[in-house]
């Protein structure tokens, strides 16, 4: 299964790297420099000046996850018998992936439209969170001792699931406010403009994304009160610590982006530290989910390691 990690890993670096490159190419306005794909203006090698050098690279960059994640499909093939979630991770890497290379053509073609931009987004992250998943699995071990009850255990992994849905969720939505320029279509905080009530599709939409950040922020905190609350392991502690240590980063980033009026630096890292708040909860979600089922004994435990 190391084989398997170290896979997984690279390739969901590259895929970070990759993201937060193309979410940096258009922010500085630079996504359509490239007109046509795969080619950039009918070339292979196409004058890289007026922006082309960072589309052009997010392209580079977006093609060598490809070799990385074919390796990782078969290795990922070979290894189905170790764990029952390595096969069917397999098959969710493959589907997204393919569906990634389809939408960045059409995200070229519709030219980088607000939905084109979210679902692009949305499916990198989705793909993101699979290698991560993917990891997970090569790597993470059930846990012995300390284990919370069965309740409390099933609890706190579906709220830890709420909060990584509710940080998709409001990923999503800012992607469609910062894509459709709506990111200062409201100037004040908490309310737009001073009014709780909007009018403009504009203020709407920032109004909604400020709505899903409220309640990813609850659900962090009630996710926190529960792990807690019982005995909890240290993976999930630390998973769950970084998300919420997160939150409150996004939170003052997005205070920054409309008090000094969308500085690029900050639309970038308010990009980035988003999609990093949605893989903590996701990964905390995950070991979740693994922690909750039987304890393996001392025996088991020894033939697996045997095994290995």
């Amino acid at each position: 299964m190391k084989q398997l990690l170290r896979l997984a890993l690279a390739a969901d670096a590259v895929a970070l790297m990759t993201l937060t490159l193309g979410s940096w190419t258009r922010i500085n306005g630079a996504g359509l420099t490239c007109p046509d794909w795969p080619l950039c203006r009918g070339h292979l090698l196409p004058p890289l000046g007026d922006g082309t050098l960072w589309e052009w690279s997010h392209r580079l960059l977006a093609f060598s996850v490809a070799p990385l994640v074919l390796a990782l499909i078969v290795a990922g093939w070979r290894q189905r018998g170790r764990s029952p979630f390595v096969a069917p991770t397999v098959g969710i890497i493959a589907v997204l992936f393919l569906v990634q290379v389809a939408l960045g053509a059409e995200t070229v073609r519709l030219a980088n439209s607000p939905l084109s931009v979210v679902l692009h987004w949305a499916t990198a992250m989705a793909l993101i969170a699979a290698l991560s998943a993917m990891a997970v699995f090569a790597a993470a071990k059930r846990t012995v001792a300390p284990r919370p009850s069965a309740r409390a255990s099933s609890s706190l992994a579906l709220v830890l699931g709420a909060t990584a849905a509710a940080a998709f969720v409001t990923m999503c939505i800012g992607a469609y406010v910062s894509s459709s320029g709506a990111g200062l279509a409201c100037l004040s905080i908490p309310g737009c403009a001073g009014h709780v009530v909007v009018y403009t599709p504009g203020q709407f939409v920032q109004m909604l994304h400020r709505f899903a950040a409220g309640a990813t922020l609850l659900c962090a905190a009630a996710a926190l009160a529960l792990a807690w609350a019982n005995a909890t392991p240290a993976r999930i502690r630390a998973a769950l610590a970084t998300g919420v240590a997160l939150v409150a980063v996004q939170v003052l980033l997005g205070l920054l982006n409309v008090a000094l009026r969308l500085p690029t630096d900050l639309r970038e890292a308010h990009a980035v530290n988003a999609a990093l708040v949605f893989l903590s909860f996701f990964v905390a979600t995950i070991f979740a989910v693994l922690d909750s089922g039987p304890a393996r004994g001392p025996a088991l435990a020894g033939k697996e390691s045997a095994a290995r």
